[in-house]
């Protein structure tokens, strides 16, 4: 990627994500009311809440494909339905996606550059060069013509984030992006958006996982059907905010900079188990 620059927003004076008295949901259910919220330009930020808290439909929100019922959306200033095609890349949850289609972590990554407006149907040479940087960055060149249903998970989270940047964003969105994968691997895409942040990248993805949150993200959003807390995870992890988001009682153990975050509840077995 450093041969390509990452473009800005039109000005660096406004949040990369602004949020004002916002109202969503579906149909006739409002999932979340008068939200405010902004990301800063730069900010590398986790969304964490319980199981149907509305965390995707926050981020279909600022993706601009969950329409509204009131208040402004913005994206550095500009109304979201107005900005350019490619300045937003998205990586969803692997659970949402077809394995059976037949395609290959190429055409996976190539997709990516379909968001811009062309003439030809088939790649240019600096598109296929792109598209061959991103494979050996993240690690997924030696499977490129592989069917991305015969990949690992760690292969295909990587494909679908190389489809993401390979637009070249300012704004990277993942939905869950350390599920289903092993923590090795969980660990290893949360160093890679760490480096691609520090490209100044903002990032923005949720997650169920507190544990890794508090290991490696600088940033995080406590969110339950509205924002609970936000702020760095040594001052948001506490037992009063967490059991707020959540809703049971958490046990948090502090050494140094290090957190072990897990529910207090204890684990009830049925009779003869052990």
């Amino acid at each position: 990627m450093s041969t390509h620059a990452i473009p800005h927003f039109e000005a660096r004076a406004h949040a990369a994500v602004s949020l004002r008295d916002v109202t969503a949901g579906y149909d006739h259910h409002v999932v979340f009311e008068r939200l405010s919220l902004e990301i800063a330009v730069g900010q590398f930020a986790g969304i964490v809440g319980p199981t149907g808290c509305g965390k995707t439909t926050l981020l279909k929100t600022i993706l601009g494909t969950q329409p509204v019922f009131s208040g402004d959306v913005r994206l550095n200033g500009r109304d979201v339905d107005t900005i350019p095609p490619g300045t937003i890349g998205y990586v969803p949850q692997l659970g949402s996606v077809d394995w059976n289609f037949p395609v290959t972590v190429q055409e996976v990554i190539m997709m990516g550059l379909y968001t811009r407006e062309r003439i030809w149907p088939w790649p240019s040479k600096e598109e296929r060069e792109r598209v061959h940087e991103l494979a050996h960055r993240l690690g997924i060149y030696c499977c490129l013509h592989h069917q991305i249903s015969n990949t690992s998970g760690g292969q295909r989270q990587r494909a679908f984030l190389a489809r993401a940047l390979a637009s070249n964003p300012a704004l990277l969105v993942l939905d869950e992006p350390t599920s289903g994968v092993d923590i090795k691997t969980q660990h290893e895409v949360l160093h890679l958006l760490g480096d691609i942040n520090s490209e100044g990248i903002t990032i923005l993805l949720t997650t169920h996982d507190l544990n890794a949150v508090a290991s490696h993200l600088p940033w995080v959003i406590c969110f339950n059907n509205g924002l609970v807390a936000e702020g760095q995870p040594r001052d948001i992890f506490t037992n009063t905010i967490l059991t707020r988001t959540y809703g049971g009682d958490i046990v948090i153990v502090r050494h140094e900079d290090h957190f072990l975050i897990a529910n207090s509840t204890p684990l009830r077995f049925p009779a003869g188990d052990s």
